[in-house]
């Protein structure tokens, strides 16, 4: 199936772009809202010996408010707003086919730090999405991270997270 999939009776079906528009620009106006009433608790005015501390924050979070109100409005009530399915199924699996790995690798480098979190995301990535051979997913997995961990422990003796479990830690770094 191309991008434009359909389902049996050949429309279509998921969330229209604009109802995504109001999700997205309500999520920025409440974003907004929060700058705008945390810098003035801060002190969103001019004092005597200049802007208060909240008094930048303020004016960007006025903009912000402004820019997802307009957002909102256009997307739920404009002439042009656009009605077209933002995603279907199929798309919306092959961007989670991605983004929850993605999280669970974030979490693993809690965990395993971001040597042998990466050695594994890279691996599993490449052998189950990728379709690549094993051993070549290895290879390639391995080799990655051999070469970022020379060249960050080693050569410009910068040390990166190792996690809680060092799994890495009879190398000696």
């Amino acid at each position: 199936m191309d991008q434009n999939s359909e389902s049996g009776d050949g429309v279509r079906t998921g969330v229209a772009t604009n109802i995504v528009d109001a999700v997205v620009a309500a999520i920025l106006l409440a974003l907004g809202i929060t700058v705008v009433v945390a810098s003035w608790k801060l002190g969103a005015t001019w004092t005597t010996d200049g802007p208060g501390s909240g008094y930048f924050p303020f004016g960007i979070g006025v903009l912000i408010c402004i820019s997802g109100l307009g957002t909102l409005c256009m997307s739920l009530f404009g002439k042009n707003k656009n009605t077209e399915i933002f995603v279907d199924g199929e798309q919306l699996t092959r961007v989670m086919q991605v983004f929850i790995p993605a999280l669970v690798y974030v979490g693993a480098i809690e965990i395993f730090g971001i040597y042998v979190a990466s050695t594994v995301y890279i691996t599993l990535f490449m052998i189950l999405l990728g379709k690549f051979s094993p051993i070549k997913a290895v290879i390639a997995g391995l080799g990655v991270n051999i070469v970022f961990f020379s060249m960050f422990e080693i050569w410009f003796k910068v040390p990166l997270f190792k996690g809680s479990i060092d799994l890495l830690s009879f190398l000696g770094y």
